[in-house]
This record gives structure tokens, C-alpha cells and sequence, in this order.
């Protein structure tokens, strides 16, 4: 059984352009692949669950590609079932141009970053989207207590296959709690030594 990604992404023209280029052998062996890699299993479901932001594609009907930033509280986007992943849509700019390309065309791909490790997690699923009436147990699940955004609809995200990428070219960017979190040691240190010089007597140089 060949591995998913590639019987996707690896069209003729792709392959015939690893072959000219020299990484076809490279390559090659992802058609034996003994794993799918398309079932989600603990390493991705801790990646996605971790990650407060992804960004997503989808197809319009003049064939242009539409790439756009969802974001929301770490774990919005939600891991179902080692197939399905799914997520509240937030009410955005109301232009409406990811939901109603999706009501064309189903497909999507996703790229999930976590830049401080320099690692990035590629998703191609099928979206499916729920009106927030429509299945009530669903959204409940979707739903992020305690933030404030307006949720419009459900997207459920049936996962086709899945890849990681090399790190190679990714900066390393830190969220300002990564930041806070490294430098917390710092700022403690420099609030006891800030104590210990108030608490000492003035020097008279007089």
C-alpha cells in the first residue's frame, strides 16, 4: 500500500520534475511506505492539540488557490478521532471567501507551524461545514469556553493524509509566553536583587 501524501501531492508533473531534477530515488520509496500516514496518531494529535493558529487552503471556482490564518486559543482545533479533526469557525472580515470556496470544493490542505522547535505538521483533508444548529453535540465539542469570538459554524476536517516537514528554512519565532516562560528565572533574580538594594541603608557621601 502506498504512502497517502505522495498518491496525492506526487502527481505526474511532480514526479516527472523530481526525475529531472535528480530526487525521484529520494522520493521513491514513499509508494512502500508500510504506514498511510493517514490516521493520526498520538505524535500528531499532541502537535495539533498544542498549536493556538494553522493555516488553511482552499480551491475557489476560478482554480486560484486562497490561503488564509486561523487562529483562536491553543487546542481550537480539535482532534476527533484518528481521522477526523474539527474546529469552531470564528466570525472574521465576513468576506467568506474559505467557507464558500469549501462549498465548491471540499478540499483543503493545512500547515500547522510550531516555530520555536522549527517543525511543521502538512494536513490534505476534506472539509465539511455545520451550521450551528445542525448537529448541537458536535459544536458543544467544538466550543472554547472563555473566549470571546462570535462561533458562525463547525468545520470538520476528514483527513485524506498527513506529512511532517524538515526543518530546514524555518526561523525560530517565541510566542510572548515562551518568552515569559524562558525568562521568568530573570525577572525573579532581578526582583530579589531590586529588594536587597532597596532594603540597604543610603550611602552618605557628604
Amino acid at each position: 500500500m502506498s504512502f497517502a501524501y505522495s498518491d496525492i501531492a506526487f502527481t505526474p508533473a511532480v514526479r516527472a520534475l523530481q526525475t529531472r531534477m535528480g530526487s525521484r530515488a529520494r522520493y521513491a520509496a514513499f509508494d512502500l511506505a508500510p504506514d498511510r500516514h493517514d490516521r493520526l496518531g498520538a505524535k500528531e494529535a499532541g502537535f495539533i492539540s498544542a498549536r493556538d493558529g494553522f493555516y488553511q487552503a482552499t480551491v475557489g471556482e476560478t482554480g486560484w488557490p486562497y490561503v488564509q490564518f486561523r487562529g483562536g486559543p491553543a487546542g481550537f482545533l480539535k482532534v476527533l478521532d484518528d481521522k477526523t479533526l474539527g474546529y469552531a469557525d470564528f466570525r472574521g472580515n465576513v468576506q467568506y471567501i474559505s467557507a464558500g470556496n469549501l462549498t465548491h470544493d471540499d478540499r483543503v490542505s493545512i500547515i500547522l507551524m510550531d516555530y520555536a522547535h522549527r517543525a511543521r505538521l502538512k494536513i490534505l483533508a476534506r472539509a465539511r461545514l455545520v451550521a450551528w444548529d445542525e448537529d448541537p453535540a458536535l459544536m458543544a465539542q467544538l466550543e472554547m469556553p472563555g473566549y470571546r469570538a462570535r462561533v458562525e459554524r463547525g468545520v470538520v476536517l476528514a483527513v485524506e493524509a498527513y506529512d511532517w516537514n524538515c526543518p530546514q528554512h524555518i526561523t525560530p519565532r517565541f510566542t510572548e509566553s515562551e518568552i515569559a516562560a524562558v525568562t521568568a528565572p530573570l525577572r525573579d533574580e532581578i526582583a530579589q536583587l531590586q529588594a536587597q538594594l532597596a532594603g540597604r541603608p543610603k550611602r552618605d557621601d557628604a
